[in-house]
Parts: C-alpha cells; structure tokens; sequence
C-alpha cells in the first residue's frame, strides 16, 4: 500500500525519532549497547527519550496562545492534534508490551488495563479501550493502521473503528478480504470522522466484496435489532426537589422517531423570541431547548392515543379544594402522592392530560367530567382520588393497577357506586371473591383478609 503521509515537520517514522534522540543526547554508540534486555534495569535511551519529551512539552506550557497570530494558533492546534495521536500510538504499543509481559501480576491484577488504570488514574473502562486497541494493532494484521496511528495520520477513534469493523467480517472472508476492507477504510478515514467511519465499516464489503456483503449485513441487520428490543430499559425517579431523572435504552429506529419529533416540536420558528432566551435575556442551549420540547410532548399527547388500565386512561388526577383552585398561593395534590402549585395545576388542566378532581366542604367530588355509565371512567378516578392505591392493608399497588370492586356484589343486588366501590388489586380482587377468604372492610377503608376455618 502506497505511503501518504502528509510532508510536515512532525513527519518522522519511529526509527527516525530514536536516530534524532541518540544524535541529540550524543556519545551513546549502536542502539544494541544502550538497549537492555527485559527486566534489567532501565535504559539511557527511554531516559534521554523522556527527558526530551518533559522538555518540549515544558517549553509549549510556558507558551502563550494569547499572543500568536491566526495561523500559528491553528499549526499549534494541528500539531497538537497529530502529537496527541502519536503519544496515543505509543500508549497503545506499549500497553501491547506490558500485556504480553503481564506485568499486573506483580501486583495481583487480573487484567494489564486494571494495573494501568490504578497507576495513571485512568478510568477502568478508558484503560481497557486503549489496551484492547493496543494489543489488536499489535496483530500484523493490523500493521497499517498502527502505522496511520503512529504517523498521526488517523486519530485512536478512528482506528479503533477500522480494527473493530475488520474484525467484525464474518468468518467466511479470507484474510485478502480483511486486506482489501483494511485498506478501503484507510483510505475512507483521509475523509470521514471516526463516527463515519464505524457505519461505512458495516458496509464496507459491499465495496470490496460483494457477493458475500448482502447477506453478511442482512443478519448483522437483524442480529442488532433482535440485541436492541432485548436490551429495552426505561428508568425513571423524582429526586424529592421538583424534578424527574431518568434514562433509556430503546432500538435506533425509535430514538430516531423521537429526536425528530422532538426536534420538530423545538424548531425556533414555532417559538417567539422570548421562549428562545432564559431568565438572563441569553439565548437557550439546545439541549434546554429539546428537554422543554419533551415536556410538551409528553403534555400534550393525545389522550384518545392512550391505553387503558381497568377502564381509565393513563390519566394524572390533581385534587384541590374550590378554595385553592381559585387562589394563587395554594398547592395541589397528585394521584400519586406528589404535589403541586395550584397555578400549574391550573395550566396543565387547560393544557395537558390532567383531570381535574374538584372537591366540596366534605371532600365530596364535584366535578369528576362526565358521569353517564356505573362504574365508568369518572366513577374509577374518583375511586382513585379516595383510595389512591389498593385498600388491603399493606398493599402498595398504585390506583391504576387496580380493579373497582363492589362490597356488595353486583350479583347479589349490590348497587354500582363510590360508596359500595372500593379499589383492589387483581390479588386481592381475587381473595375478595374467593369463597375460602373473608373479606373484613375496617373504620378507615382498608380491609384484611382470613382464610376460614
């Protein structure tokens, strides 16, 4: 493969620096008198090597970018950034190094990344990432990629991405496959980023191979998606001062459903200026800007899209007295417990999926929407408004998990409203109307169950 390397002042092979090295430090001999072997003492060399390095970088610290003209900052940020690659090409062959010599085990480690990160302050992960790298480029395999590194021509992401895309080919292509997949992406990465690079690895062997590239993605496809649905997961938790924390894992298709809609829902053009600035008149960041978007998605999400629980959509009940509603300085209770101002109660009842359960001088509802059936969906949140979970003593399924029961039943005569209505949970509505259990409703509304005698 051709050498492309880029003809600057820190173009030099490996070969090349350490010549320099022993020219600059002067009266060393052949390399072979200097060199020691494995675990004898240390070398002149790497002591010359080092001292050189500390002192470079010394002398850039004392510099000021604050005083250079345009195009030296942008040779000292280009420089930089080839330097960086480089001092990440020699962490990596030299990790490789300590890894094979298992040098953790003076220690007791297990894994040279887990020794490494306890004497860098690497984390655990950023150690094991660079060792993993490390010890593939080590592979000759991969000896045009450490090369790229080494000349600071890719940058670590950047070769990781093509190590990681090679050895992801399935085990039916050949090594002059890998070679020419290899090669293709080298010769991609003069133009893509490292996150360019990752998707074009997925597909490189529709370009060097494809006869086989078809299939191999159609199952790559498949396997990511099957991993994706398996590996859902939503967390979500109040942290007690008026806010929600949370992540989630969901497959690409729906985080792209998402980013989009909430993008949409963010577009500047909906808004006003004001909606734009924060409190100081500054403009909002755009992460500000979709976290208010995903609130007014989850706001205004069209109850009729909604599910059913026992009846009652996933519908949030805030219950005030006629006093708080009508006053500036009052709160509101949620049906889960938490609170609220009574002024946002009173937007999100004009605005959002919020029902608003007004209450009399006896805590009697007054207003509950429109009650037209027994036991319809105004009957089951004013059961949920009252007894808020299920009313077994020790139960804490929440109202929506719960079903109405009749204390007295249907069957038997027993009429269909909140005063012969209780919520009970599938369990417990099930003992409710075994005939092996009693059913004892207590002075405060809860009620216990006895397995008769």
């Amino acid at each position: 493969m051709a050498d492309h390397r880029p003809h600057t002042p820190h173009d030099t092979g490996r070969s090349t620096c350490c010549r320099r090295a022993l020219a600059a430090w002067g009266g060393l001999g052949p390399v072979s008198a200097v060199w020691l072997v494995p675990g004898d003492g240390s070398s002149s060399v790497v002591d010359a090597l080092l001292g050189r390095l500390d002192g470079v970088l010394d002398d850039f610290a004392a510099l000021s970018p604050g005083g250079l003209v345009n195009a030296d900052v942008v040779r000292l940020l280009d420089a930089a950034t080839v330097a960086a690659n480089r001092v990440a090409s020699l962490q990596c062959r030299t990790v490789a190094e300590a890894d094979r010599r298992r040098l953790g085990d003076a220690i007791g480690e297990r894994h040279t990344h887990q020794w490494w990160a306890g004497r860098s302050r690497l984390t655990r992960s950023e150690a094991g990432r660079l060792t993993k790298l490390g010890v593939a480029l080590d592979e000759p395999r991969h000896a045009d990629v450490a090369r790229r590194l080494a000349d600071g021509m890719l940058c670590v992401e950047q070769a990781r991405a093509i190590v990681e895309a090679v050895e992801a080919l399935p085990p039916v292509v050949d090594d002059e496959v890998r070679d020419r997949a290899e090669d293709a992406l080298l010769e991609l990465a003069r133009q893509h980023d490292a996150r360019d690079l990752k998707q074009l690895g997925k597909r490189i062997l529709d370009a060097v191979a494809p006869e086989v590239g078809e299939s191999h993605e159609a199952k790559r496809l498949e396997d990511e998606e099957r991993r994706a649905a398996e590996a859902s997961d939503f967390t979500l938790y109040d942290d007690g001062e008026g806010r929600c924390h949370g992540w989630f894992t969901v497959p690409t298709h729906v985080g792209t459903i998402l980013r989009r809609t909430l993008l949409a829902l963010a577009n500047p053009a909906r808004h006003g200026a004001a909606d734009l600035r924060d409190a100081s008149g500054e403009w909002k960041p755009s992460r500000r800007r979709m976290g208010e978007a995903f609130i007014e998605y989850v706001e205004r999400y069209p109850l009729d899209a909604m599910p059913q629980t026992a009846g009652v959509n996933a519908t949030v009940v805030v219950t005030m007295t006629l006093q708080d509603l009508l006053g500036e300085h009052a709160t509101a209770l949620l049906d889960d417990g938490s609170r609220m101002s009574a002024a946002q109660a009173r937007r999100l009842a004009c605005e959002a999926g919020i029902i608003p359960a007004v209450l009399g001088g006896k805590s009697q509802p007054l207003d509950l929407g429109r009650a037209r059936r027994l036991f319809n969906k105004a009957q089951r949140i004013a059961l949920g408004v009252r007894d808020r979970r299920c009313t077994a003593k020790g139960c804490e399924t929440t109202a929506s998990g719960c079903h109405a029961h009749h204390d007295d039943p249907w069957s038997r005569g027993g009429r269909t409203d909140l005063v012969n209505g209780r919520l009970l949970c599938p369990h417990h509505h099930r003992l409710a109307h075994d005939p092996r259990y009693a059913m004892t409703v207590h002075t405060d509304n809860k009620v216990t169950f006895v397995m008769r005698t």
